[in-house]
This record gives structure tokens, sequence and C-alpha cells, in this order.
């Protein structure tokens, strides 16, 4: 159902939810803004609690602080939801940066405007967009992938996924699956040009620029500490344009499918991917694919 909302005009009883970043580093990026949205709210709801508290020690916010996190949305949710029923406001932070980026927080979202209630957000840091525009690779067209799955075969299918993308990609990874994570950005992409990012707005700031293999030279020579932010570039091999010289061109379309089933797709993935790299209808792939089976 369409719905219309004017954030700042008091025409509705319901409460109000604000998505408030918080500094990813460095305490002083906090808006103004921000701070008076988390002192004037009745409560705020945090991924970490422990993270919030401190942030509000800091900056002297006495709001009444309560978890909301993937392990307790449901409870936490229904706590939220039941506040907003009440006219209630209520600010939803994360440990660092953005709100419902690589959090559950965007069902929180859904399930407020299915009240009619109001979301309302509010512009700050975002270690991402920070990582993006001193990488020195271009920051438009880019695309926001954020964690790779923790398991190396789900991994491969979503590099494969992603190795023929033109845009700028960016990834976030923890320090501990970093070197596993280059080696087969290297095996689905080639030598292509990446920055990694650590510490943003830290003391112990640092970029890693150069190709692949350097940076996966990097990693094996030096301690890895850290979130990581990764920045690499797209796909820009001219020839993936021109239709004489795409690699599955000489291939039918039950080889095709089989391609992305022997890299680790399930094959409904290979076949939807399939029908994206010929532009075809999937039912027509799926058709063409299980009568050659037989």
């Amino acid at each position: 159902m369409m719905n219309s909302q004017k954030s700042f005009i008091n025409d509705n009883e319901k409460g109000e939810l604000y998505l408030v970043p918080t500094p990813i580093g460095n305490l002083e990026d906090i808006t103004f803004r921000a701070l008076n949205i988390l002192k004037e709210v009745d409560a705020i709801a945090a991924e970490d609690t422990r993270q919030t508290r401190k942030l509000c020690n800091h900056f002297q916010i006495e709001t009444p602080v309560f978890s909301y996190h993937e392990h307790n949305k449901e409870v936490s949710g229904t706590r939220i939801l039941d506040m907003m029923m009440d006219g209630k406001r209520v600010a939803l932070v994360s440990d660092a940066g953005m709100p419902t980026i690589s959090d559950p927080g965007s069902e929180l979202v859904k399930q407020v405007l299915s009240l009619n209630a109001k979301v309302i957000p509010l512009p700050g840091a975002n270690a991402a967009l920070t990582a993006l525009i001193a990488s020195g690779i271009s920051p438009q067209p880019f695309y926001f992938f954020g964690f790779l799955d923790r398991h190396k075969k789900e991994k491969k299918k979503q590099l494969e996924q992603l190795k023929s993308m033109r845009d700028t990609l960016i990834f976030y990874e923890s320090p501990h699956r970093l070197k596993d994570t280059l080696n087969l950005m290297y095996e689905y992409f080639g030598n292509r040009m990446i920055c990694l990012s650590r510490e943003l707005t830290k003391k112990f700031e640092e970029f890693i620029r150069g190709t692949l293999e350097e940076v996966i030279k990097w990693s094996e020579e030096n301690e890895i500490r850290g979130e990581f932010c990764i920045i690499i570039e797209g796909n820009t091999n001219e020839e993936i344009d021109d239709p004489d010289n795409i690699w599955w061109n000489t291939l039918g379309l039950a080889e095709h499918v089989e391609h992305y089933i022997e890299n680790g797709l399930k094959a409904k993935d290979a076949i939807k991917q399939v029908a994206v790299d010929r532009e075809m209808a999937k039912r027509d792939v799926y058709q063409a694919y299980h009568i050659n089976e037989k």
C-alpha cells in the first residue's frame, strides 16, 4: 500500500523511529543533530548496549538504552512496536555507522512502517563511503555488497555472480577471513586494483592500495588487525561487451548451466544466471536445460 510520510508535520498519533548514525571511530564525527535526538527520544535501541552507553556517557546522554540485535529482535522488536503505538520516539543505533546496513534494523523499519508510524533517517558516518572516496578507485557507479558469506562454497557463488559487474565493488571483511577472501577474489576477479582500509577515522587509520597480487603479498607479510573495508574496481574487460568474445558464446544452453553448477551454484541459481547472461526468460532456459538432461 502506498504511503506518503511528511516527517516533520505533526499529523500522526503514532510514534517515530529515528535512524541515528554513530561514529565509526572518532567521536567528534557525531553530528549536533544526532546528539540532540539521542537526548530527546524516549529510548535508544542499540545493537550493543555497552558500546552505546560509552557513547552516551561521553556526551552526557541520560536516555534509557536497551538492546535490539539479531538474537533478540523478535522480543525487542515487539517492544519498539508497542512504543510506536503509544506515540513514543525511539532512536535506533548500531555499533558504529549507519543502522540497518549490517544489522537487523531493516526488518524493524518495515515493521514500523506497517503501523503507519514514521521512520526518520539522519545523515552521518558510514565506513563504506568513507573508504570509497579515498580509495583512488572510481567512486561511481558503485555496488555495495557488505559481508560475503562465511562459508567458502557460498562465497565462491557470490564472487562468481559479481565478477562481470563493471561497478566498483564494496565489501566488509573481518581480519581472520581477509586472506582467504583476497585469494578467492584473485581467482574470480583477476588482478584488479584494490584498496583495503582499516581503523577508519582512528589513530591507526591505514589504507593499502595496489593490485590484488600486491595486496595479497602484503597480507602474507603483515599482521592483520581490525575490521576491513574492501574497495575493488569493477570488470574493465572490454571483451565482455563484444558478442563475438563472450566466454560462453560457444556453449550450448545446457553446457552454460553446467558451467555454473560446477562452480558451486545450485541448478536453479545457475539457470537464473544463464537467463541473465543471455537475456532470456528463465522458464525458457529451465525448459531447454531439463529437456536436454532427459
